[in-house]
């Protein structure tokens, strides 16, 4: 029997065709996405058995004293997205940036700054100044003297001397100053910066625990392994301690026992109920060693540490040439989009055109970079990032500028007296339809972490909404009608906005 949702049932070869209540699905849609706002779509049925949980994710992560190297970018923007999403779910998230803040190259640097450094320098461009002075002294580096100022520096700095470690610390510092200036223009930011350097003492304590455990073998150059094999026959071992007993940062494929003590201690301070690491998968082998040992050791939770890992981005090349450094793209971005902006006849009246450009060049990174695959590599174009009409972070911008602008013009809509009937054409069925799967795009997307079902559904969404822009007009229109069409492209609007978010762009009014 038909009924108040099944308007018409009909019976075909092999099909029984119902036929669903097209002012239901309006006024349930419509209804659901205003009383729920920023939360629509996460309030659903479908994560009404997922626990809450709490959960560490390590990312972005850079070398400190190097300039933020465009390799970051991915483990950046791929970490903020899972814990904007964890957020948006109701997880609590520590977001933590390890730093590369240990080891030899400190040795280096650290001469060659006594060497060749600038105080003034230092303190007006720190990362770009060290950069520089790291350049000279690898020049130097060959030199037999050179190694032996180095190393003695290190040891130094292991030694804990005061007027080392305050010249150490004094990069460390203004490396993070730096850093989290290029943080705020990504619109990330980390609850804890931790780092290498927090875990010496406690990486040798782990390497005792191993011995104790009886995991820990010597070979007979006198390296510290951790059998990993099956037959226990050492045909798959993990390195954990220099023969010279050194522990073992130099390079991250090697600082097993730093990362293991990190581990246990964010463990004791968060306990966590996950451990995301975003990185890239040239580390894959890494972490599968790190999570085996932590459970040779005894750790069950070593099981809820999970490695999120991404391929590379190739053809990064600025008008200057070959990019390395995040800022550099960035600024690219941003004159790129500026310049196009200037080339439209709208962007007159737009209050401040270079933060508008900013952050739709930024969008126009994250939807190139979030296409596909995490896993996969990519070639990145600039032509295609940037261009307005097609499956890019512009076009997203643009349609929310658009149904922005709409909704200035005619006055916000009311919910309450829309007349729901007048939303019967096939495009404002279609936008409606779309607007239901939300919550299962949000829930594929929790599931294996990958952002690209959400950036499917934005872009499809925005396809939508732009024919329905065309094909239901607002001016002109009856009001009740009118009234109805400004409803709907609000919802769609407030959706395409929290997704956006969620991937971490900020979605702009004019454009």
């Amino acid at each position: 029997k038909c009924d108040s949702v099944v308007s018409e049932i009909s019976a075909g070869p092999g099909t029984v065709n119902f036929t669903i209540n097209r002012e239901l699905l309006a006024k349930a849609v419509l209804q659901q996405v205003w009383k729920d706002g920023s939360e629509y779509g996460v309030k659903s049925e479908l994560f009404s058995t997922v626990p809450r949980q709490k959960a560490v994710i390590e990312f972005s992560s850079p070398n400190i004293a190097k300039k933020f190297h465009i390799g970051h970018l991915r483990s950046t923007i791929v970490g903020n997205f899972i814990a904007n999403l964890k957020v948006a779910l109701g997880h609590e998230v520590v977001r933590i940036n390890y730093l590369g803040d240990w080891g030899m190259q400190f040795g280096l640097l650290g001469v060659g700054f006594q060497s060749f450094g600038n105080k003034e320098k230092l303190k007006s461009s720190p990362l770009q100044h060290l950069f520089e002075v790291y350049v000279q002294i690898n020049k130097a580096a060959e030199d037999e003297n050179i190694k032996k100022l180095a190393k003695d520096f290190f040891r130094k700095l292991e030694e804990h001397d005061e007027q080392t470690l305050s010249i150490w610390k004094q990069f460390r510092d203004l490396s993070i100053e730096e850093y989290i200036q290029i943080y705020k223009r990504l619109g990330v930011h980390f609850d804890e910066y931790s780092g290498e350097s927090f875990y010496q003492e406690k990486a040798q304590e782990v390497l005792k625990m191993l011995e104790d455990k009886g995991l820990l073998q010597k070979t007979i150059k006198g390296t510290g392994v951790v059998d990993l094999s099956e037959k226990k026959d050492l045909s798959t071992v993990s390195t954990v301690m220099r023969s010279d007993g050194t522990s073992l940062y130099i390079t991250r494929q090697v600082s097993l026992s730093v990362d293991l003590a990190a581990a246990i201690d964010r463990m004791n301070k968060h306990s966590w109920d996950t451990m995301i690491y975003v990185t890239d998968k040239s580390q894959s082998n890494h972490f599968q060693h790190l999570f085996q040992i932590l459970k040779l050791m005894g750790y069950d939770w070593a099981e809820r540490c999970q490695h999120v890992s991404f391929g590379l981005v190739q053809g990064m090349k600025t008008r200057r040439g070959e990019v390395i450094f995040l800022e550099d793209v960035l600024n690219e971005v941003r004159s790129r989009m500026l310049q196009n902006m200037t080339s439209t006849k709208t962007t007159k009246e737009i209050q401040d055109p270079v933060e508008t450009a900013e952050k739709v060049g930024l969008a126009a990174l994250i939807i190139q970079d979030f296409r596909g695959l995490l896993s996969s590599d990519y070639q990145f174009s600039w032509d295609r990032a940037l261009q307005s009409r097609g499956d890019t972070g512009v076009f997203l911008q643009y349609t929310h500028a658009r149904l922005h602008s709409l909704e200035q013009m005619h006055g916000n809509a009311e919910l309450t007296d829309v007349n729901v009937a007048c939303l019967q054409e096939p495009d404002a069925i279609s936008l409606l339809q779309h607007l239901l799967r939300y919550d299962e795009v949000l829930y594929r997307s929790s599931q294996d972490l990958q952002p690209k079902h959400i950036v499917s559904y934005l872009l499809t969404l925005s396809h939508l909404a732009a024919v329905a822009h065309k094909t239901l007009p607002v001016k002109g229109s009856a009001p009740d009608v009118a009234q109805a069409r400004l409803c709907l492209f609000h919802a769609a609007r407030s959706v395409l906005a929290n997704g956006m978010k969620l991937l971490g762009i900020t979605p702009v009014t004019q454009m």
